[in-house]
């Protein structure tokens, strides 16, 4: 072991597998500052705490330094981003979050379920006429795309743009130190505003009983959502609707196929397939990094981060700690009866507004794929996405 480990994304192999690392921070420094100017913690208690903390997600109580650095650079080019409930505190994150929980209710995602079903067997139609074909493009992209373009009651859209931006802006909440990501994002940002309000501008035109018509109308007390937080908040339902669920889909995949053992547990008892849902997220979990930033010293452990601080808690490690989960952390399995202790969703009030919704379409997608295609295979070699924190694949090769 070397003198000094700590977060390092760098070291080899980190893109393809990360949590062997994960592993080496837990054990020799889970809490600890980077040299890029963040606090990092690893362990699934200290995460699970930090969560339900109450700590704020406002960059403006940023202490001066690299990370508040990185954020007023791109707050230059932001206009309604940071308005969107995800990077707001109480008492503005309660107000938006009401007017948005709305129309998430339980009963309306359980409503959704033919309608996704429908759409998933659509995909595997293609899919069996394809033979061998990359799961990401022909079912775990479109699936989460078509349900929030269908939710939301948008018009035709350029998806391959749209997914390109997506992709570029979520590279925001990561910390970055590459003046050309930065001015890329902040471009993203730009072209992706104007893609939500050219939307919201037909809907506003073409009402209809769907989510963003009712966004618009949204009333909470007698208060509404801004032009500008309506943009924010639709621009937010897009791009977590589709970028985070995408990777829960094509992620638990390459799970099961490379642990055959489980495919076939979830092929001989296909009443697995919610709890498998929560056990996908926990192994691989397609967010991987949260963050919370302190407005006074802040104890974890027997360290003291001062007020100011941006604190990334690492969702992908909590998931495989070995001293929450035991000594089989590592390994795939479905019927895991605590699996939905996972913090894959976060905790506290920034709980994820789309859980219910993501773990339909994960459940549906993945198990009517491997019912529906007893020889489905790994055709070819997985391609990750890099990226820190919504890990993924980009590439999926399978047969049937």
């Amino acid at each position: 072991m070397t003198d000094t480990i700590m977060f390092n994304p760098l070291v080899p192999g980190f893109a393809d597998n990360p949590y062997p690392h994960y592993r080496e921070v837990r054990d020799f420094d889970p809490v600890h500052e980077h040299p890029l100017g963040f606090w990092f913690l690893s362990h699934y208690d200290d995460v699970a705490l930090l969560l339900r903390s109450g700590l704020s997600v406002e960059n403006r109580n940023l202490a001066e330094g690299p990370v508040r650095a990185q954020y007023d650079t791109l707050a230059d080019a932001q206009g309604t981003v940071s308005l969107s409930m995800l990077d707001r505190d109480p008492p503005d994150h309660t107000r938006l979050r009401s007017l948005v929980t709305k129309v998430f209710t339980p009963r309306a995602i359980a409503a959704l379920e033919p309608m996704v079903a429908e759409l998933v067997d659509s995909s595997l139609d293609r899919i069996a006429d394809g033979g061998s074909v990359n799961l990401v493009d022909e079912l775990a992209f479109p699936l989460p795309f078509a349900v929030i373009s269908r939710m939301l009651g948008t018009p035709p859209t350029d998806n391959a743009r749209l997914r390109e931006l997506s992709g570029t802006l979520v590279r925001s909440l990561e910390v970055q130190t590459d003046p050309e990501v930065l001015r890329a994002i902040a471009d993203a940002e730009v072209r992706l505003t104007e893609m939500t309000r050219e939307i919201i501008a037909w809907k506003r035109a073409n009402p209809a009983d769907d989510l963003l018509t009712a966004l618009i109308t949204a009333e909470e007390d007698g208060d509404k959502l801004s032009d500008d937080e309506l943009v924010a908040q639709v621009l937010l339902l897009y791009v977590a609707g589709h970028e985070t669920t995408v990777n829960l889909i094509a992620n638990g995949v390459v799970a099961l196929l490379r642990n055959p053992a489980q495919l076939a547990l979830l092929r001989a008892q296909p009443d697995l397939a919610a709890n498998a849902v929560e056990e996908f997220l926990r192994y691989d979990s397609p967010v991987q990094q949260t963050r919370r930033i302190t407005t006074a010293p802040h104890t974890v452990r027997d360290k003291e981060i001062p007020a100011g601080s941006f604190v990334i808690a690492c969702l992908g490690s909590a998931n495989r700690d070995e001293r929450f989960w035991g000594p089989d952390a590592d390994a795939l399995v479905l019927n895991r009866p605590d699996a939905h202790r996972h913090v894959s969703f976060g905790a506290g009030p920034h709980h994820c507004l789309g859980a219910a919704l993501a773990r339909l379409e994960g459940r549906l997608a993945i198990s009517r794929l491997v019912t529906r295609f007893p020889n489905l295979s790994l055709a070819g070699d997985i391609v990750w996405n890099g990226r820190l924190n919504l890990r993924g694949a980009t590439a999926v090769p399978i047969s049937v």
